[in-house]
């Protein structure tokens, strides 16, 4: 997810939530990084990423301009069980900036905050979502793409029209007291 961003000219910011377990790495391990040589000890690779480095450029205009879909996509960095050459170079180029986000959330308790504070709202917006979805058991059941994006467009409009109900009668109620 990492690198499919940052190609995308986007930043990934999840909550870490075990933030033990991240690994963090690094191009050269001979680099003296001071008191992170302890805890980045793996490397990553630019001969993954630069034999697939204009694939991934094509890869990203693609998806910016909606050229290919992301069963399309998934099909192209899937091979079996097993990813590409391709989604292992991504997956590496990734790698350098989720070790970037990783030590900036780390290090700015605003970024930890601001993050809990979207996910927050994220998490909000869909436990409203789950309780409008109620028909056909909350189940998306259009086999075909345009059907789905229907589905949800309407569900989108639904809780567009709930927060601004919610909003109308919030001020109303405030205005009275």
């Amino acid at each position: 997810m990492f690198g499919l961003f940052r190609l995308l000219g986007h930043r990934f910011s999840p909550r870490l939530a075990d933030i033990g377990g991240t690994r963090f790495w690094r191009i050269d391990l001979q680099v003296d990084c001071g008191p992170l040589n302890a805890i980045s000890v793996h490397r990553f690779s630019l001969q993954k990423i630069s034999p697939h480095w204009d694939d991934m450029l094509r890869l990203a205009v693609s998806l910016k301009l909606g050229r290919v879909s992301a069963a399309d996509i998934r099909r192209t960095l899937q091979i079996g069980v097993r990813p590409s050459s391709l989604a292992q170079a991504i997956a590496e180029f990734g790698r350098i900036d989720k070790t970037e986000h990783t030590l900036d959330y780390i290090d700015d308790e605003a970024k930890r905050r601001s993050t809990l504070t979207r996910l927050n709202r994220g998490e909000g917006r869909h436990s409203v979502a789950r309780a409008a979805f109620h028909g056909k058991r909350g189940e998306l059941r259009q086999h075909y793409c345009e059907g789905q994006e229907a589905q949800l467009g309407a569900l989108g409009l639904v809780l567009n029209l709930i927060v601004l109900w919610n909003t109308i009668y919030t001020e109303a109620a405030l205005n009275q007291l």
